[in-house]
Order: C-alpha cells, then structure tokens, then sequence
C-alpha cells in the first residue's frame, strides 16, 4: 500500500470543495478513494428531541422531514425530533437515491412509501411506514413516478 499525505489549503476564491489525487498511475487503492470521495450522502444526522437533547439518528429510519415554520420536523419509525435549517440544506446532504422532495415543504424516504394513488383529478396521495399519509404537490409528481415506479 502506497503512502498518503493529506494536506489542506485555504482558497476563499472557491465556493465548493476542490479534491485533488496526484499519483504515478490510476490504481485500486486510488478508484476506491475516489468512490469514497465521491459518496457525499450521509449515514446519521444530528437532530434535537423533545428534550432539546441533541442526537444522532441514522438516515435510513427517517421516514419524512417537513418544514414547520422556522423548524424542521424529522419524523422516523418510533420518534419525531426537530432541526433549524433551511430544508434545501438537510436535501443536499440526503442521498438522492434514498429521498425525493414531495413538496415545497417535504421530503420523504423512497424505502418508507408503502403504498401510493395517482388519483383521477392529477394528484398523489403517499401511504408512509407507521400510518402516516402525505400528499405530493403537483409539480413534484413527474419525478416521483419516475423514482417509484423505478424508472431513473
């Protein structure tokens, strides 16, 4: 196995992060660096309960995240905990194979739809794990009938 140095440096040009790998040749140990690298999706997020206690929860027992004014609601099979940010940033951070926005104001676990209706008058009701039901705006429905129906 081949020494790896790390070193950071500081560049307020930038506004994203910049990963650089300088090596002889492109090998094992260099591909599955960069598959690490490149897997941005998160295993927990820290979340606040009831108690204002602060833990982490792993992703895949989320079933929805919806915003509530200034709050974020994480709800997951057992439990619900609150987050303060914006919605848009928990997104981008979320694996985009796992979650799909609903709405303006919701995202929901993919694994965590247990049954779903396409209704006559152009809407989608979602059935979630634990009873839950939510309903996906307009707007959104193309790309999820594409991630339920398995085509993307």
């Amino acid at each position: 196995m081949k020494t790896i140095r790390i070193r950071f440096e500081q560049n307020p040009a930038l506004d994203d992060i910049e990963v650089l790998i300088r090596a002889a040749e492109e090998d094992p140990q260099i591909l599955a660096m960069i598959r690490h690298l490149s897997d941005t999706s998160l295993e927990s997020i820290p979340v606040y309960d009831r108690n204002e206690v602060r833990r982490m929860i792993p992703v895949k027992e989320i079933v929805s995240i919806n915003a509530n004014g200034k709050l974020i609601n994480v709800v997951t099979d057992n439990d619900n905990f609150y987050l303060r940010q914006p919605l848009k940033n928990l997104e981008c951070t979320l694996d985009e194979r796992r979650f799909v926005r609903i709405s303006r104001y919701e995202i929901v676990n993919i694994s965590k739809v247990t049954g779903y209706d396409f209704t006559i008058a152009g809407t989608l009701r979602l059935e979630l794990a634990g009873g839950m039901e939510t309903w996906a705006s307009r707007r959104c429905i193309p790309q999820i009938r594409k991630r339920l129906l398995g085509k993307e």
